[in-house]
């Protein structure tokens, strides 16, 4: 029986992407139905200025799978993350960023494998802002400041809300896909020394959880110190369990371990809906020139697999995608030793070798 999955090409390079994964996703051997939603700045017109059509959200919800290519988010105005009002509507609260070395990448570290979980509707994310100058902003300064604190005059404020049912939730997860997945230890990330009532809460949380999962190894970092110590000794973690803002950043920090955010697949999972998408941004400037790498969304479809228990093929998208790094010729640019490589070959040549190596039998 076939798969049903949400499709969402996205914008800029995103459906270059969203193609080359398709394809090779259904040389795997398994059957899909796809029902292909766009979002993005490319319908924003047509949908008066919504880049977030519901038909998008009615798919997932019926579905309870998709796979999104990255879209654009503007820097400092505009309209707000499509990917943070996904989670936050579809209550996407886990969100799984894998981090682990392929042989053939160029980098400084070798046989780092982590497992960055983010929680993502909560923190900083939230989305409650109050403009600098705005009423709403001065009244909130005024009810501070009466109460002992000091806002600085002209200031943007931003509430960061960390809950206890959020925090129990995504320590749970955590464990569970640790325990899953055959992990050894989890790592609760905070920074308590300094916000005790949000981070504080976060870490209070995480500890009785760790007393609910004693089959799990169980510690905590303050994340600057964590920081440092992924890039003196990664190979001491396994499992990350983080605030919102905090996920964010250290799973791009650990994504430069093992060669960059084109490798960097990612999924979001809730209670009803799981959505899998690439780590990276859409890079409007190379949209429709067959150049950027689809590996991390490749990745993506290969967890998306196993999400629907397809482990057999996913073994084998996998092992086709780390035989086509390992051997270094069917890369984009930026798997080159220069930038600048002629060898280098597009996006869709990357799929067609992916596609190559699956029917020679590879497995990871």
């Amino acid at each position: 029986m076939a798969h049903e999955v949400t499709l969402i090409p996205g914008d800029g390079t995103g459906p270059e992407l969203a193609e080359a994964t398709r394809r090779v996703l259904e040389a795997t051997g398994v059957d899909f139905e796809w029902d292909v939603q766009q979002a993005g700045a490319d319908v924003m017109e047509s949908y008066g200025g919504n880049p977030l059509p519901d038909q998008v959200l009615d798919s997932i919800k019926r579905t309870g799978v998709a796979l999104k290519g990255p879209i654009t988010t503007p820097v400092g105005g505009g309209f707000r993350s499509v990917n943070v009002t996904l989670r936050k509507t579809l209550d996407l609260y886990g969100q799984v960023r894998p981090c682990k070395s392929y042989e053939g990448v160029r980098s400084r570290y070798e046989n780092v494998d982590l497992i960055i979980v983010r929680e993502a509707t909560e923190d900083l994310y939230a989305g409650i802002e109050y403009e600098e100058g705005t009423a709403h902003a001065q009244e909130l300064a005024d009810w501070i400041e009466a109460r002992g604190g000091r806002v600085p005059p002209g200031s943007g404020i931003s509430i960061k809300p960390l809950s206890i049912e959020g925090s129990r939730r995504i320590v749970q997860f955590a464990f569970d896909y640790a325990r899953s997945n055959g992990r050894r230890k989890v790592t609760a990330v905070h920074k308590a020394n300094i916000m005790k009532f949000s981070d504080g809460l976060f870490l209070r949380i995480a500890r009785e959880v760790a007393e609910q999962n004693p089959d799990v190894e169980f510690e905590d970092r303050i994340v600057d110190n964590l920081c440092m110590q992924l890039v003196q000794r990664p190979e001491e973690y396994d499992v990350l369990v983080l605030p919102n803002l905090y996920g964010d950043i250290v799973s791009d920090l650990a994504a430069g371990l093992v060669g960059g955010l084109g490798l960097a697949p990612g999924a979001n999972f809730g209670t009803h809906a799981a959505v899998f998408e690439p780590t990276h941004g859409s890079a409007p400037k190379y949209a429709g020139q067959n150049k950027v790498n689809p590996m991390a969304m490749m990745l993506s479809g290969m967890l998306m697999l196993r999400h629907l228990e397809e482990t057999e093929a996913a073994d084998r998208l996998e092992g086709g995608i780390a035989e086509v790094i390992r051997a270094g010729d069917q890369v984009t640019y930026d798997m080159k030793p220069s930038r600048d490589d002629p060898t280098a070959v597009g996006t869709s040549d990357v799929a067609g070798a992916v596609i190559e190596k699956m029917k020679a039998g590879v497995t990871a």
